[in-house]
């Protein structure tokens, strides 16, 4: 696998079966599904809510719808896909709730990535500087962000804990690397394989 494969992408790459059906919901230019058809075979679909997003998933070629999955995904049966991902793309939602649990309801399993917003760089730049982070994981200023929710790996998996939301198996990572000592605070990002 060439190295500039992002480490986020490779551990959903690693994660999904050959020949398995995904939705990437908010799946931005298409990048990690296109990866996904390549490497792994796999039948997919993506949506986003960015126009520009959607131009350079076809001229990947790949199957994807322009809407919002704040609206939900009432089009889709239960458990008609293998996998749904929502990799970066949680923390963008304002009715997350729901959006996990519809990605509950139509895949058999669900695989979320996000920024961990209690990571040392983002506490230390809160705490000693008294300005909001800007991180490898959180590169944007607090008036240009699209993130409208700043979790952390121990809020996510409160949050599941507390509706009996199964967590398959958890990934940590910190500057590409997996890491497993402390992740909440050592985690720059945290990836979640899930099921309901």
């Amino acid at each position: 696998m060439a190295d500039k494969v992002r480490a986020d992408h490779k551990i959903i790459l690693g994660v999904i079966e050959r020949g398995s059906y995904v939705l990437d919901l908010g799946c931005g230019d298409g990048e990690l599904l296109s990866l996904l058809q390549d490497k792994k075979g796999v039948r997919g679909q993506g949506t986003d809510i960015r126009e520009e997003a959607i131009y350079d998933c076809v001229a990947r070629g790949l199957s994807v719808f322009h809407s919002d999955i704040e609206s939900g995904l009432s089009g889709y049966p239960d458990k008609s896909f293998d996998y749904v991902i929502l990799n970066q793309s949680l923390q963008e939602t304002r009715n997350s709730e729901r959006v996990i649990y519809e990605a509950l309801r139509v895949g058999k399993k669900v695989i979320i990535g996000f920024p961990n917003f209690a990571y040392l760089r983002a506490r230390c730049q809160l705490f000693f500087k008294g300005i909001s982070p800007v991180t490898a994981s959180l590169p944007y200023t607090w008036y240009n962000t699209p993130n409208v929710h700043f979790l952390s790996i121990k809020d996510f998996m409160k949050f599941c804990g507390a509706r009996d939301i199964k967590i398959i198996k958890p990934y940590f990572l910190w500057r590409g690397k997996k890491i497993y000592l402390l992740p909440n605070l050592f985690a720059h990002i945290g990836i979640f394989v899930l099921e309901k």
